[in-house]
């Protein structure tokens, strides 16, 4: 795009008077060459606004892109939308496809009439006609056993500790350990 050349500017520019010889040159101010050298020139925004021309093509162009955008936008919002509904829903279905084939293979052991006896001796205790079955209640390891007690000392002994730490070890211990009773 070619850049047209500003009007000429409603303020007049600042004349300089010429004169001849040397003493009539006046030196300028410090303040007044600070101000031109280290400044930007200044911009007049009604000489560069009136330097903008706008073609009736340039607007009808404008206003089309405006209008584009108006119309676009929404319809954009509910394609995003659309796919991100679609995206669930197909993780939907590969979850429950993923559900299916687990119950299918579920659906096959039990199919199987070994797999049936084993689930059926094991979860509900069931043997055939003849068998004889021996449930052994307390089937710890030897060392999962508790101690015998040691006897009661006679004598107080203190301890520098705090007394709600070790209460508190005392009762989770108890309440995760294994009952087992010693035989006599």
């Amino acid at each position: 795009m070619v850049r047209r050349p500003a009007p000429p500017s409603a303020s007049p520019a600042p004349k300089t008077p010429r004169t001849t010889g040397k003493s009539a040159t006046k030196p300028k101010s410090a303040s007044a060459s600070r101000s031109t050298r280290g400044s930007a020139p200044r911009v007049d925004v009604r000489e560069w606004a009136a330097g903008i021309r706008l073609s009736a093509f340039s607007v009808i162009m404008l206003s089309l892109v405006v209008l584009g955008a108006w119309v676009l936008v929404p319809t954009l919002g509910t394609f995003i939308d659309q796919r991100q509904k679609i995206a669930a829903l197909e993780a939907s279905v590969q979850v429950s496809e993923d559900e299916i084939s687990a119950l299918i293979a579920e659906r096959d052991r039990w199919n199987d009439p070994a797999y049936i006896t084993t689930q059926a001796r094991e979860r509900l205790y069931y043997v055939k006609p003849g068998e004889v079955v021996y449930l052994i209640d307390n089937d710890l390891d030897p060392s999962a056993l508790p101690r015998e007690q040691a006897p009661v000392s006679d004598t107080i002994q203190e301890k520098p500790a705090d007394w709600m730490p070790h209460l508190l070890r005392t009762l989770v211990s108890t309440g995760l350990s294994d009952t087992a009773a010693v035989a006599r």
